[in-house]
Order: C-alpha cells, then structure tokens, then sequence
C-alpha cells in the first residue's frame, strides 16, 4: 500500500509539474452523503495538501437526504460528484451523460442484516417475513437478487413483504422487520450500539450473494471530457484525492479526526467515524481509482435484472465509463 501511496505522489507531482506557474484551478466536489468518513479521501486530500501539491482549490461540498448529486452537477453546480452506480446509471438512461471517470470504492459496503430470533439464518427463510429495504435507486440489487432466488417481492405467497425503509434501524429494533438493509461502516454499527450482539444477527453481504453494485464512484458530464484541460484538472484531482485515499487506510484514526474537523453540523461522533473509516479502508483497498470493467458489468448486470422493473432498460456499455483520466493520473 505503501509503494502505491508513493507511486500516486510521484504521479500528482509529475502532474503538478506541468502547471506549477500558474494559479490553482477551482474543483468542486459534490457528496453523495453528509461529512463522515465514507468521503474521508477528500478530507485527507485537502488536509494534507494533496490537493495544493497539484495546483488545485478543491471545495467539497456536502450531501444528504434532499441533495441528488446527478441535479448537482446538471444545474452546474459541482465539476465532479459522488455517487452510486445505481442512481448514476438511471441518471444518464434519462438523459444526463454522466461518465464514471474514477472508481476509489473496489467493494460493496452493502448487507441484509437479520435477526436470528426471527427465524431467517439462510436465504431459504426469506419467504413469508418483511425485510427492510432502502429505495431511490437503493432497491436494485436487493430486486435483483431476489429474482435470482425466484422469490416474489409483491408480497404473494411464498414472497417477502418489502418494508421501505428510512435510513435508520428502527425497524429491526422495533421487530417491524426480520431483516433490513445496512451499511457494513454505518448501520450495523448502529445495531451493535442498540444492544443486539453479532451472535444474535445474520449478515448477508451482497457482495458475497454476487449482486452488489458499484458506489461511491467520480462522475463528471461527459462533454466536459472532450475539454483536454477538463480532463488534466480531473487527473490531477483523482491523483490526490487517491493519495488521500491510501493515506487514509494507513491512518484511520488520524483520517477519522480530519472528518470530524469538518463536520459543521457537529453530528459525528469520535468512536462512529473511527469505526467507520475502518470499514471504509476495507472497500478502497485494491483501488488505485481506475474502475474495473469487470465490475462495471457486473453492476449492469444486476440492475438489467431487478425483476418487472429494472433501474435501466438498456446496457450503457463504454460510454459510461473512461480510463482517460485514471491513464493521466496514474501514469
């Protein structure tokens, strides 16, 4: 990790190199979430001077419940945003060329967590009980993996009850679910902190269940990719915001505080964002930032088959995705 850290310095500073003279360029970055860990690499990028190293101004700017990043950027407002796949991929089907320009998240950080005492240990128990699940564009790989089961989701017999679930766990706690959908650095720490023990839950990871879907990708308009000096402030951007990344996973609780530095609201806590960070460091690790086209496919896959109603109709195929400017950053 450590020799991938210094080869991503090497790599902004060559691309420093070119620019040095003249003055910084502006880069707004628009978050998919709210300041926590799950966007620690950019905190870490604009704290350590990663991105002064390369001639940047980065403004981040933050996420949450009524902020879509693909409106964000549509209306100008940011130069490169976060986002999942899922909401991504439907964001461009209707019309918004968004192109996934750089992938920091390798894995999944979504699971199904259950309770034992429900009677669900295998997938084989999902009939007949309700399972919690997040929807705007969140749904998809719960569906998909569900019609690969071949268990209905209507609520007919032999199917499951779908409960939409809010971003909370209110429904496992209060019984109203069997199961309910987790992030494996947020909600299922949120689990463990209500009183329930690991040995009394049941994970399914849909990463282990071959249905997960890519998140936390950098997407940017396509157009702006035919601008060479677009695409050089972007590779320089990726190329810090990397070396943020790997600096992060070496130092979580160092990472965590830079996070909480940020956090306006005050929300965070100390324990959660270095719980958080950890997990985190767990699904950036084996990224250099240059998505893999086999887990491209694998995500358009899973959202071709969410049963009667996919979140796309098509396969957008290599026009969504660019190793233009990952070659740049990382070369």
């Amino acid at each position: 990790m450590k020799t991938l850290t210094k080869t991503l310095g090497l790599a902004g500073a060559a691309l420093m190199g070119a620019g040095a003279a003249q003055a910084a360029d502006d880069v707004t970055l628009q978050l998919k979430w709210v300041t926590q860990a799950q966007f620690a690499g950019y905190y870490v990028a604009q704290d350590q001077g990663f991105y002064d190293e390369v001639d940047l101004d980065v403004t981040i700017k933050p996420g949450g419940p009524d902020i879509a990043p693909a409106q964000v950027i549509a209306g100008g407002g940011a130069d490169v945003v976060v986002d999942w796949m899922p909401s991504a991929m439907a964001s461009r089907e209707k019309g918004l060329d968004l192109v996934n320009i750089a992938q920091p998240f390798k894995s999944s950080g979504m699971m199904l967590t259950c309770r034992k005492d429900s009677g669900v240990e295998t997938p084989e128990d999902f009939p007949g009980k309700t399972l919690g699940v997040w929807f705007s564009g969140n749904e998809y790989p719960f569906l998909s993996w569900m019609s690969q089961l071949g268990i209905p989701t209507d609520g007919s017999d032999g199917g499951v009850t779908v409960l939409k679930q809010g971003f909370n766990v209110d429904p496992l706690l209060q019984g109203q679910a069997a199961c309910i959908s987790t992030m494996t650095y947020n909600e299922y720490g949120q689990v463990l902190d209500a009183g329930l023990t690991p040995e009394e839950l049941v994970v399914f990871k849909y990463e282990d269940q071959g249905v997960s879907t890519l998140e936390d990708g950098l997407y940017v308009l396509g157009e702006n990719l035919e601008d060479p000096a677009f695409v050089d402030k972007m590779a320089r951007f990726v190329a810090a915001s990397m070396k943020g990344w790997k600096w992060a996973e070496e130092n979580p609780e160092e990472a965590a505080m830079i996070v909480l530095d940020n956090d306006a609201s005050g929300a965070q806590t100390e324990d959660h964002q270095i719980r958080m960070m950890k997990e985190i460091a767990k699904l950036t690790a084996g990224s250099n930032g240059a998505l893999d086209p086999a887990d491209f496919q694998r995500t358009i896959n899973s959202l071709l088959s969410g049963g009667s109603d996919p979140v796309i109709t098509a396969d957008p195929g290599e026009a969504a995705w660019t190793h233009t400017v990952t070659d740049k950053a990382l070369n």
